[in-house]
């Protein structure tokens, strides 16, 4: 008859305190972050990735309090855990939204807002511009490894921001402050098309009033189309930059947030 195993309290808190509550923070990074929180990518997917990650940082982790897991504390600590994991990964997830918003401006200026398709990421439905720009933005996050990056800086965090202490006030309202980021970018990456837009409008405006027997409507439309999409092939020039300058500060910020300037 086999022998039975009993398994101590302590063995159980430090099994809590060293693979759990870094599970959980990696977790719910991974749960809001673009790419690997989309709805493509199914729970088991994430779950996996999370468990390798944290089972490769256990050996590199700080000492974790010593708290009862069942207790009131735990949970807790385990509340705190995934805030600053969602916070960390939310970030991330307003760099795209940059793009996305920027592709929503261009594609009502252009007159395709109806031509949109159901976002695989999101699980909304988005304009097809901003499809493209997600598609081109994905490739580019990839590209220079900035995943990589976004896990150093989650596993630096258990340093700056132990298990047992949550985000300050400062915190949150950093996290607030990126809405104001998200709509001021959107508007850099998108003003250059819509200021050539503007002035090809004004050009169908004057040919309207020089020659009124012409429909403006029926000519207008088509050519603004042809225009814009022209504009925003040239325009792809400043996609790199633009995507270099946003990564920059997401990054920084993400650094900011785990208490890492």
């Amino acid at each position: 008859m086999p022998e039975l195993v009993l398994i101590s309290e302590q063995e159980i808190v430090d099994f809590v305190g060293g693979f759990l509550w870094p599970f959980f923070r990696l977790g719910a990074m991974l749960m809001a972050m673009p790419l690997f929180g989309a709805k493509v990518v199914s729970a088991r997917v994430r779950l996996t990735l999370a468990f390798a990650i944290t089972v490769m940082l256990m050996p590199l982790l700080p000492p974790m309090p010593e708290v009862n897991p069942l207790s009131l504390e735990a949970m807790l600590i385990t509340f705190q855990q995934i805030i600053i994991g969602v916070g960390m990964g939310f970030s991330l997830q307003v760099l795209f939204q940059i793009f996305v918003l920027a592709g929503q401006i261009i594609a009502g200026k252009l007159g395709l807002g109806f031509a949109a398709m159901n976002d695989p990421v999101t699980g909304v439905s988005t304009p097809v511009i901003s499809q493209f720009y997600t598609i081109t933005v994905t490739l580019l996050f990839f590209a220079v490894d900035a995943h990589v990056v976004a896990i150093e800086a989650i596993a630096a965090s258990f340093y700056s921001i132990p298990i047992g202490q949550g985000l300050g006030t400062e915190a949150f309202r950093m996290i607030l402050g990126l809405g104001s980021w998200m709509f001021g970018g959107a508007v850099l990456i998108s003003l250059p098309l819509l200021t050539a837009l503007l002035v090809v409008n004004l050009a169908f405006g004057v040919m309207s009033r020089s020659a009124p027997q012409m429909n403006v409507f029926a000519v207008g439309f088509p050519m603004t189309l042809v225009f814009g999409l022209l504009l925003m092939w040239f325009s792809l020039i400043t996609l790199l930059p633009n995507f270099n300058l946003f990564l920059g500060e997401s990054l920084q910020f993400l650094q900011n947030l785990a208490g890492n300037p």
